[in-house]
């Protein structure tokens, strides 16, 4: 295993929505995700994830209130709860996640990834 940046990370790639896997430990990965715009709202029935805000801020609707998060901040949503991130301006994320865990959870979209990038 090698030290990974992950400033240099987020400088490969542009794409929105799309998390690329930077390293695996336990069953979990370690995404990064540039995100702007609205997702959808989605649930992970098995799986907790974790966001952490590298830069900006970030919005994560929930079905009774709105969690906002600065950069380094995290938020672990509960598996089961329904959630829907929002970016006003292009944010940052790492993600920790179970390898199990499926992009839009429990709804297909045309932004929905099978498999995700490493890089």
């Amino acid at each position: 295993m090698s030290i990974i940046n992950i400033q240099e990370k987020f400088k490969l790639f542009q794409d929105h929505w799309s998390p690329k896997k930077v390293g695996e430990l336990n069953n979990q990965q370690i995404l990064l995700a540039k995100l702007k715009g609205e997702f959808v709202f989605h649930k992970h029935d098995n799986e907790d994830e974790l966001f952490m805000v590298v830069k900006e801020t970030l919005d994560i609707e929930l079905r009774d209130k709105t969690v906002t998060l600065k950069e380094g901040e995290f938020y672990i949503v509960p598996k089961g709860v329904e959630h829907k991130p929002i970016a006003k301006e292009e944010v940052h994320v790492v993600l920790f996640e179970p390898l199990s865990i499926k992009h839009t959870g429990d709804v297909i979209a045309d932004i929905t990834v099978e498999t995700y990038e490493s890089i």
